[in-house]
Formats: C-alpha cells, sequence, structure tokens
C-alpha cells in the first residue's frame, strides 16, 4: 500500500461503536437525567425566540393565519431528523452529538468537519440569545417596573447591517447579556443535576406561562381574523409559497432537539431515554407552537404582527390584559434562559467527547474532580459567550447557527444510511420508521436543499470557518486523533458489559 493511498485511507478510518459503547459506560460522569429531565432539555432549547417572535413575524410576512399549517409542516420536516437522531442515539450512546455519530459511521475526517461545525452552532447560537435575553429583560424591566437601563450598557457597541460594520452611537457594552452567560456558565460548572434542576423549573415557567396565555387569550379571539384564512398569493408571498416559506423560518424553532444528545453520557439509561426525549419533545413544542399561532392570529390581524414582541403586541389591543403582557415577558426571559443554558451544556459535551477521541486537547476532556463537569470547556465556553454576546453583533453569525445545524442533520440522516448497511444486526432500541431510507432520504434532501438556499454571506462565512477547522484537523488533529488506533485495535480499552452489548 502506497503513502498516498494509508494517508488517503486515514482520513475515512472509522471509530468502532463498541469503543464508542465501553467509553459511554465506564465514563465517571453522573448519570442523573432519566425520560422527563431529558425531554424538558430539548424543549428548554426548543421553545425560546421562536414561539415568542417567530409567530407573529412568520405569520405577517409569509403565511397569515396559515402559519398554524407552516408549524405542521416544519414539524414534520424535522421529524425527519429526529427519527435519526433517536436511532442513532440508541446505537452510540455517548456525548457529541452529530460529531459522535458521524466519526462512527463516515469516518475522521467528517466527523471532525461535523464537529468543527457544531463549535459555531453552540457559541455562537448561545452568545445569539443571551443578546436577545438582554432586550428583553430591559423590556421586561421597563413594562413591569418602569426602570428604564441606559443604552451604553445594555447593547452592543457595533451593529451589522446589509453586509457591513456600523458604530452603534451611544452603546459600548452589553452587560445583561455577559451576566446571564456567567451565570449560566457557574450553574453548569457545578453539576448536571443541578443544571438539570434549574432548566425545568425555567421550562416549567414558560410553559405555564405559554399555557396560560393559550387560554387565556382565547376569550379576545375575534374569527374575522382569520379570513382569509390563506390570503391570496402576493409577491412571493401568502398562498401555498408563502406557507412553504414559513415553514423554512419556523423550521429553525425545532432545532433545539440535537441538544438532548449531548447529554447521552449523563443519562440513567441512554437507550432507552434519548430517543423519548428527543421524540417527545419535539411532540410537546409542536403543539404548544401551533396553537400559540392559532390564537395569536385571532387576537389580532396577522398584518399587525411583524413586531419584536408580537404576544404582548396582540394583547395591548385588548383590555385587562396588562397582568398577561407582563406574563408573557417573564415568559420570555425564562424562555431565552433556558436556550442560552441547553447550548452552554452541549458545547462542552462536544469538546469532551473530541478530546476524548484526541482530536482536541486532552484538557477539554477533564472532568471536575468534585462536580464530575468538564469544567474547562465550560468555562471557556461561557468567557466565549459573554465576549461575543457583549462586544459584537452576534447577529454577524446568527444565520450561521441554523446552517451549522442543517449540516448536522444532513451527516446524521447519512450515518443512518451507513449504519445499516454496515452494522446490520446491531440491536436498536429504536429504529426509524418505515427503514433507512425513506425519511432519512427525505431529511437529507431538506436539509441540502436549506443550506443551498441560505444567503450567500452565510455561506462565504461557513465556508471560511470551514476552511479555518480544515488547517487545525490537519496540523493538530490528525496527528494526535485516536481513531486510527481504534480502527486497528491498537488502543486499549474495557470489553462492554451486557448492559450496552449489542
Amino acid at each position: 500500500m502506497s503513502s498516498d493511498q494509508t494517508f488517503f485511507q486515514s482520513l475515512f478510518r472509522r471509530k468502532p461503536i463498541d469503543v464508542s459503547v465501553n467509553q459511554s459506560e465506564t465514563s465517571q460522569m453522573k448519570r442523573s437525567l432519566g425520560a422527563v429531565q431529558l425531554t424538558f432539555l430539548g424543549i428548554g432549547c426548543i421553545i425560546g425566540t421562536g414561539i415568542f417572535v417567530l409567530t407573529g413575524r412568520a405569520a405577517a410576512v409569509n403565511a397569515g393565519p396559515a402559519i398554524a399549517i407552516s408549524f405542521i409542516v416544519a414539524a414534520l420536516v424535522s421529524a425527519f431528523s429526529a427519527f435519526s437522531y433517536a436511532e442513532l442515539s440508541t446505537l452510540i450512546p455517548i456525548s457529541g452529538s452529530a460529531y459522535s455519530y458521524t466519526v462512527s459511521s463516515m469516518g475522521e475526517l467528517f466527523g471532525w468537519i461535523v464537529g468543527w461545525d457544531l463549535m459555531i452552532e453552540y457559541l455562537v447560537g448561545a452568545s445569539t440569545v443571551a443578546s436577545g435575553w438582554s432586550a428583553y429583560i430591559v423590556a421586561f424591566f421597563s413594562s413591569t417596573f418602569n426602570v428604564k437601563f441606559p443604552k451604553a450598557t445594555t447593547e452592543s457597541p457595533l451593529k451589522f447591517e446589509n453586509d457591513s460594520f456600523l458604530i452603534n452611537k451611544g452603546a459600548y457594552v452589553n452587560i445583561p447579556a455577559i451576566f446571564i452567560a456567567l451565570l449560566v456558565t457557574c450553574i453548569l460548572v457545578v453539576g448536571i443535576q443541578e443544571s438539570s434542576a434549574v432548566n425545568t423549573v425555567v421550562v416549567m415557567i414558560k410553559i405555564t406561562v405559554i399555557i396560560i396565555f393559550i387560554f387565556g387569550g382565547i376569550r379576545y379571539v375575534d374569527t374575522k381574523n382569520y379570513k382569509p384564512f390563506i390570503p391570496p398569493s402576493k409577491g412571493g408571498q401568502f398562498g401555498a409559497v408563502g406557507i412553504i416559506k414559513g415553514a423554512q423560518k419556523v423550521f429553525f424553532s425545532y432545532i433545539g432537539f440535537d441538544a438532548v444528545s449531548t447529554a447521552a453520557q449523563e443519562a440513567k439509561n441512554p437507550q432507552k431515554d434519548l430517543p423519548i426525549g428527543i421524540i417527545l419533545s419535539l411532540l410537546v413544542c409542536t403543539v404548544l407552537y401551533i396553537a400559540t399561532s392559532v390564537v395569536l392570529c385571532g387576537m389580532a390581524k396577522y398584518t399587525e404582527l411583524n413586531k419584536d414582541a408580537p404576544i404582548s403586541h396582540a394583547l395591548s389591543l385588548h383590555q385587562n390584559t396588562k397582568w398577561m403582557q407582563v406574563l408573557v415577558n417573564l415568559g420570555a426571559v425564562c424562555g431565552l434562559t433556558s436556550v442560552i443554558l441547553v447550548l452552554l451544556l452541549s458545547q462542552p459535551r462536544l469538546f469532551m467527547a473530541m478530546a476524548g477521541d484526541g482530536m482536541l486537547p486532552p484538557i477539554f476532556a477533564r472532568l471536575h474532580p468534585r462536580f464530575k463537569t468538564p469544567y474547562i470547556p465550560t468555562i471557556i465556553g461561557g468567557v466565549v459567550c459573554a465576549v461575543l454576546s457583549g462586544l459584537l453583533p452576534v447577529d454577524l453569525l446568527g444565520d450561521m447557527t441554523s446552517v451549522g445545524t442543517l449540516f448536522a442533520f444532513l451527516f446524521v440522516n447519512i450515518g443512518v444510511i451507513i449504519l445499516r448497511h454496515t452494522d446490520p444486526h446491531r440491536h436498536r432500541d429504536f429504529r426509524v420508521p418505515l427503514g433507512p431510507y425513506i425519511f432519512p432520504i427525505l431529511g437529507s434532501l431538506i436539509a441540502a436543499a436549506l443550506i443551498v438556499s441560505s444567503g450567500k454571506s452565510t455561506i462565504i462565512r461557513l465556508v471560511i470557518w470551514m476552511a479555518i477547522g480544515l488547517v487545525v484537523y490537519f496540523f493538530y488533529a490528525r496527528s494526535h486523533s485516536k481513531i486510527s488506533a481504534y480502527a486497528d485495535n491498537e488502543y486499549v480499552f474495557q470489553e462492554p458489559t451486557n448492559k450496552y452489548e449489542a
């Protein structure tokens, strides 16, 4: 075999599934999460900006009252990838999400690409949401307590509009965004059980607020606002095309379920509980999204809902709803808090999985001696998030969060197909319905189409980020990787016990 062949083949060496299973079983991380806690992690990441902002904006600009149909379409599309995540989470019950699945199905290079891609998704996503949290907390104090915070300390000093940087006059630093990023980081360092408890409380509050809005807002619904339910097509919007465009916009409201799989090594029974958490969180959020959009479009004409806070705006059109407006703002703050928590929880577990395979320095895989959490990447990620959200116009990279997730969806769907062929007899507690082709292929095609339809500037920034990643791979990750040793059985590991054996 020539050196060129050896080099080429080494790029596509796959990590044996038994190694991942063993690493999961022998992990020192605390297994304290059941199906309920995992479901709440998924809900915590899915319900945020989507329900408090996108419901109104997509109705006003894209689909009208038929935005409810858009949410159904988006949920079905998301389910294709959710099923693939659920199957692979039972097969490879280890932290790292799409990175771990890809490195075992498609090889080292593709695994690195997905892992590098997820880095930007989690960090930039958390930073973007932290900035949004800052805006909502300022609005909450203003509307509830009539307390006004100065622009100088609550907004980024820069703006990014039309692919150009602009000075945000009068603004110097976004202190609330920095505060929430560092606070969540401290909670995550302390432990997964404590972090899960905080997330559960926050999620319960925002679900309660949403339910109060749904049932409290029904009395203000005017059926005239539903006419026409599907507005006639105009300028490439509304009509059937508008419903599809609305689905494309709100699709990104559902992409948080992949974060559930990053907690695999802290799940009590990952093979059983991870699929439940992934699918149930998607189902619950779909019901809440649809119900909220139906009530919202009944309370106000869809043309009036293109607002930063459309739910609060709809409530303000009716008397005696001040208390509900306060609750909605509180729910929005809680909703965004849980999104930040889950994203910053996912990022260090991805780093830990990659460091465990030698793709990143071993310090990223080190657990806290007392809390048993990957505290070093947690702290680093939290500080980076605080800097990005406090000083930079994170909307510059906002779209890359969605594109990054779509890349992960693409590879996970393909991974299901590959592993059904390369390892067909291994036991799977959950299998994608209708075989390995229909849903995974549909999920792959949809993810690829949405990536291609992203803006030109977003694609350029993604290509630049990937180019940097390839430089890091060839100068560090490849020479330190343990994947080849795993594949050649040169790396000694403890044989898996019957608990996780196929």
